[in-house]
């Protein structure tokens, strides 16, 4: 049984605890299903899913840090239509809560047409919440191009959010000078919630070959060494918003669960240490009581942006 102590509620929504596996990093669920009972998960955000089936970028698309991933895989997936047809589906026969649906795009019409897909399929009723990925730094249009423009992202959220009654969390670049106007932006236009943050760029250099180690030369950064920053930018936007945050960054502990939260976070992403090791939000939820007794915390929901009072 789920210890109620760990219960959050995201955009209306109760999840029996904060963890969510981010976007990339779990697929469509059903793999990790193979190896334990997701069920146990506050919920997942499934890969980034664009309208058209995409291969990706060139490979190499990967290259290791010493605390952390440089990728550039540019949203490989099998489109939207197979999603519906064929993803979900599977995760159904292993998933019984509501999954976050991640969607990108190239321009403000891709994200609404697939949306829409989803919104009107036979498998709406699996989707808790759409979570729009503004800030794919992976991409050569779209994606950040739009999230670090808070004219452009307040746009595209408006165009979403007038297309589905399902709640709306924006998904935000840290590769901003800053990151506040761009949250306002996604919470004028309509927004119920934001999740933050997205990779930082990054590169590696290799010393033999004297070339980049990803064919794309730059990627998105993530892994443990991001946490501090990922913290900071939660910190800022619970300030400035009165939506809900998911906390993504470098979160690789029940104490970095706790920290994200004392920052403002209502719900906090894994990302990166799922590469690692493919049980670590498993055991991350197996942790929280001890670390809460440890931190003398009675409840999760009680602490969300306690480190901003006094």
């Amino acid at each position: 049984m789920a210890d109620s102590r760990l219960k959050t509620t995201l955009c209306g929504i109760e999840l029996d605890n904060p963890v969510i596996p981010t976007s990339g990093t779990f697929g469509y669920g059903w793999e990790f299903a193979e190896l334990y009972d997701i069920n146990m998960l506050g919920t997942f955000s499934f890969k980034g899913t664009t309208i058209q089936e995409r291969f990706g970028n060139p490979t190499p698309r990967i290259a290791e840090t010493t605390s952390g991933i440089v990728n550039s895989i540019g949203l490989q997936n099998p489109g939207v239509d197979k999603v519906i047809s064929e993803e979900l589906p599977k995760l159904k026969k292993c998933f019984n809560k509501k999954v976050m649906a991640n969607v990108s795009g190239f321009c403000l019409d891709d994200y609404v047409r697939a949306i829409e897909k989803l919104d009107k399929s036979e498998r709406s009723d699996m989707i808790g919440w759409f979570e729009v990925n503004i800030s794919c730094p992976n991409i050569s249009c779209g994606g950040m191009s739009i999230g670090t423009d808070p004219k452009a992202s307040y746009e595209t959220i408006k165009a979403v959010r007038e297309i589905t009654k399902k709640p709306i969390i924006a998904k935000l670049t840290p590769n901003v000078t800053d990151i506040v106007p761009i949250a306002k932006a996604c919470e004028e236009g309509g927004a119920d919630g934001l999740s933050l943050i997205n990779c930082l760029f990054g590169m590696r250099i290799d010393l033999k070959t004297k070339k980049p180690v990803i064919a794309n030369k730059m990627g998105g950064y993530s892994g443990p060494a991001t946490f501090p920053i990922a913290l900071r930018l939660v910190y800022q936007c619970y300030d400035a918003v009165k939506i809900p945050i998911v906390g993504i960054g470098g979160v690789a502990s029940a104490d970095n669960v706790i920290e994200m939260m004392l920052a403002g976070a209502t719900a906090v992403g894994v990302g990166a240490m799922n590469l690692v090791d493919p049980f670590i939000c498993k055991k991350i939820i197996e942790d929280l009581p001890a670390a809460m007794d440890k931190y003398h915390i009675d409840n999760l929901s009680g602490i969300i942006g306690g480190a901003h009072n006094g």
